[in-house]
């Protein structure tokens, strides 16, 4: 075999991500509060920048420039945003103003710094407080904490006692019965029977099996049915109304569309963005100096300043793009509400848009759109669906809002069962499955009819 060496010519197409590309994505992906906060920073690294002053007031005259002074400057390697790192570490304004709320630990441990405790006791306590989940459960085993503090297992039992009784009631338990009697013992209630369904009958009631429970007590159905009214008052999860869970979080609309008669209006939201330009004192520079590194060093940052407002617009217009589209498909949702709404798909949006999918998917991804019917999520509108009456589509949102309405207006001591469900939306015009139905019902929250059932 012989073996030799030669060059060859290759034409091959492949698809290469610029830097500029990629900021365009990335920048079409960004919600609105996401886009203002990278803008902002893009101000402080960018000295070819400048934020257009509003309506409120002008903002200060950019401080005029000298060539020497500025070759001087790149000469030192300095960072463009030095001056601004001056004040990082002041407090923003609203951090002054807005304080979380505490967290489970941050709450336990406060009343156990106003506790009589001190000392190995003390420190027990907080170990157990460290061991305690999001829902408030006590998730160490008690002996392991007696063994690692060695003390024995009842001081051990009488510390767990003292933490169970803190507030948020149940808190400390290892077992949803046990969170469920913490908190019974702290209601001046005389039902006897509540007790007993927690020790001996929580199966039973998540299963809604009450006639088996009255047969077994020797009481009523409607007797239990009282009694598992009040368990119901009780939180299986006292630990969730604290940090995270309990925190307000604040929705800003990417988009708005506002109603006049049977057309809409699409507003993008820019508010709360920097309205940017390029500053015109550095584009002077290019024209009248002989300073090959300033120069240099002032085209590439104009460039970078101009692919932005580029990448800026080309997100505005997208986004605007993308929303008439769906407007038009779900034109009956926008007029009529949500029980008019109506399958969609990516690929639906896309052709119209004249976009890849991927395009569609990045410019709703995370963002909101003020409708005349609430603030929803642009997802929202993307559903699957099933076939109703005359061909057209119905999307399984609307389905699911048809079938919580139905059962929302049943007998409570005879509910619909999924084939009296299934029926009754034929009679509408929309043709489930039996098993359909019960996704869609399961999928709600709403349980089967048989826990439904109430008695009298």
């Amino acid at each position: 075999m012989r073996l030799d060496l030669g060059l060859q010519l290759q034409q091959t197409q492949r698809l290469v991500l610029t830097p500029e590309l990629r900021q365009a994505i990335a920048i079409l992906q960004q919600p609105v509060a996401e886009l203002a906060a990278f803008l902002e920073e893009q101000l402080l690294e960018n000295p070819c920048l400048e934020s257009e002053a509003k309506e409120e007031g002008e903002l200060p005259s950019a401080p005029r420039l000298d060539l020497g002074a500025l070759v001087r400057y790149l000469g030192t390697g300095s960072d463009t945003s030095g001056s601004a790192g001056e004040h990082e570490d002041e407090d923003h304004p609203d951090d002054r103003f807005q304080q979380p709320s505490p967290t489970l630990h941050e709450h336990l441990l406060a009343q156990l710094s106003l506790s009589p405790l001190r000392g190995l006791e003390r420190s027990v306590v907080e170990y157990l407080i460290g061991s305690l989940d999001d829902r408030g459960y006590l998730t160490q085993p008690l002996p392991e904490v007696a063994e690692h503090f060695r003390i024995p297992l009842s001081a051990a039992e009488t510390l767990l006692t003292y933490l169970q009784s803190f507030d948020p009631p149940g808190v400390g338990a290892r077992s949803l019965k046990e969170c469920l009697l913490l908190q019974w013992a702290t209601i001046a209630s005389t039902n006897p029977l509540v007790q007993l369904l927690i020790e001996h009958h929580l199966d039973d009631l998540a299963e809604g099996r009450l006639p088996r429970i009255a047969r077994e007590r020797n009481v009523t159905p409607a007797e239990v049915q009282a009694a598992a009214d009040l368990i119901r008052t009780l939180d299986p999860k006292p630990g969730r109304r604290f940090g995270r869970a309990n925190e307000t979080r604040y929705v800003v609309p990417d988009v708005t569309v506002e109603r006049i008669d049977r057309e809409f209006v699409i507003i993008v939201n820019e508010s709360s963005l920097p309205r940017l330009r390029v500053n015109r004192q550095y584009r002077q520079l290019l024209d009248g100096s002989n300073e090959q590194p300033a120069k240099r060093w002032v085209e590439e940052r104009i460039s970078a300043a101009l692919s932005l407002l580029k990448a800026v617009e080309q997100r505005r217009q997208t986004v605007y793009r993308v929303t008439e589209a769906i407007i038009n498909f779900q034109r009956e949702f926008f007029l009529r509400g949500p029980r008019h709404l109506k399958p969609l798909t990516l690929k639906d949006v896309a052709d119209q848009v004249g976009v890849h999918e991927s395009t569609v998917s990045r410019a709703t991804a995370g963002k909101w759109l003020q409708t005349p019917h609430g603030l929803l999520e642009f997802k929202y509108f993307f559903t699957s669906g099933v076939a109703a009456a005359g061909g057209e589509g119905i999307a399984a949102d609307a389905v699911k809002r048809l079938i919580a309405e139905l059962i929302a207006k049943e007998d409570p001591a005879n509910p619909l069962s999924d084939q009296a469900l299934m029926e009754q939306l034929g009679a509408q015009g929309v043709e489930l499955a039996r098993r359909t139905v019960a996704k869609y019902r399961e999928e709600i929250g709403i349980p089967s009819s048989s826990k439904r059932k109430r008695f009298a």
